[in-house]
Order: C-alpha cells, then sequence, then structure tokens
C-alpha cells in the first residue's frame, strides 16, 4: 500500500472525529459545549490546517464526516450544531482548494447509531441528576423520561450497516470526479432535509414539533 502511494504523496484526509450526546439546550453545561466544539468543529480544523500544505503540493482530497443532522434537530441541538458549522467551513475550503487542484467533499450519513455506537442510550434519571436547579424547577421528570425514551427509540433504529458509509469514504478519496455531497440516508430521512431546505422554516418547525410529540 505505501509503495503504491509513494508515487503520489499524501492524497487523502479523513476528519471523521465527532461526539454525540442528547440534551435540551438549558440541559448542558457550558463545558460540554466547549469539548463538543473542540472535538467535532476545531479537530477537524486543526488536521485540516496541519495537513493543508501536503495536500495542495499533491492535489489531494479532504474528507469530512459531517452529518443529515446539520439541517435539522431532534433533540440533540450541540451535535446539530456543530455540523452545521463543519459543513460552513466544508462550503468555503472546497471553494477556495478548487485553484489548487484539491477537493473538499461532505459525507452526511442518516441514523447509523447502531453502526458507530457514538451515541448510547441515556436514562431518565441520569439526565436528571446532571440538571441544574434551575433547569429542574422548569421541567419534570415525567418530561425528561418522555425525551429520553423519545431519543432512545430513535437510537434504536439506527441502521447496522455502517459499510454504506465507508462506501461513500472510499468513493470520495478514489473517484476521478468525487461528489461534493454523498448523504447516506434512508428515504425518509432525506425527505427531512428536503423539506428543510425547501420549504419555509414555518414547515420545518411544524414537520419536527409533531415527531417530538409523538
Amino acid at each position: 500500500l505505501l509503495s503504491h502511494f509513494s508515487s503520489i504523496g499524501f492524497w487523502g484526509l479523513v476528519n471523521n472525529a465527532g461526539i454525540s450526546t442528547f440534551g435540551e439546550t438549558g440541559w448542558l453545561p457550558m463545558e460540554t459545549y466547549e469539548k463538543f466544539a473542540d472535538v467535532n468543529i476545531l479537530g477537524s480544523i486543526r488536521t485540516t490546517l496541519a495537513f493543508l500544505p501536503l495536500l495542495r503540493k499533491y492535489k489531494g482530497r479532504i474528507v469530512f464526516m459531517s452529518s443529515i443532522i446539520a439541517y435539522f434537530t431532534l433533540g440533540n441541538g450541540i451535535y446539530s450544531m456543530t455540523k452545521a458549522a463543519i459543513e460552513k467551513f466544508c462550503d468555503a475550503l472546497r471553494l477556495e482548494m478548487k485553484k489548487f487542484g484539491v477537493q473538499v467533499c461532505i459525507i452526511q450519513p442518516g441514523n447509523y447509531a447502531r453502526s458507530t455506537k457514538i451515541q448510547p442510550p441515556l436514562s431518565a434519571e441520569e439526565i436528571w441528576s446532571e440538571l441544574s436547579e434551575e433547569e429542574k424547577a422548569a421541567y419534570n421528570k415525567e418530561y425528561v423520561q418522555e425525551r429520553a425514551n423519545f431519543f432512545n427509540s430513535i437510537l434504536s433504529e439506527g441502521s447496522t450497516n455502517g459499510n454504506e458509509v465507508v462506501d461513500a469514504m472510499v468513493d470520495a478519496l478514489t473517484s476521478p470526479a468525487p461528489k461534493a455531497r454523498y448523504m447516506v440516508a434512508k428515504l425518509k430521512e432525506k425527505v427531512l432535509v428536503f423539506v428543510c431546505a425547501l420549504f419555509p422554516t414555518v414547515v420545518m418547525d411544524s414537520v419536527l414539533s409533531y415527531a417530538l410529540s409523538k
């Protein structure tokens, strides 16, 4: 493998690191937001800046792991926030790298929680015990239990076919004409993205509010 790539130098960088958690905005302390920004956003930026000179030199590829959750959120806004930021970073980088022959690709998986184990199930008791007194006063255990059940049910529906995402990453690295974005998701997930991208915000809010109330 090394001898095969020695002639083309440093060819590809895949930014795959990421962490996830569940919780409404006020449930998470500032330290958690800082940790997520450091790993999910700044981690990818650090590696990109470190290898950019080599990637420009050898006209290589940069692949970023985003998510369809960059378009909407269902209880994990902190993760959605970081993926939306990566999307915008990539949009700028992709345009800037064209003149160097470097191609930038984004992978947008749907729900592959059962493949990646990125997010373990959370119990209502665990969530409640971490809430501040202000948040406990604003919510109640029954609501937290409902949200935990909802989110854990989403996790349980995740695809186990993680090879589908890997195949997209390989194509992004090896195709003569890679796509700017690879959306690897179920039809209903793609429909949600379509609605979010093309319909007024009030429509998407209604759809997500309905989903959250089920």
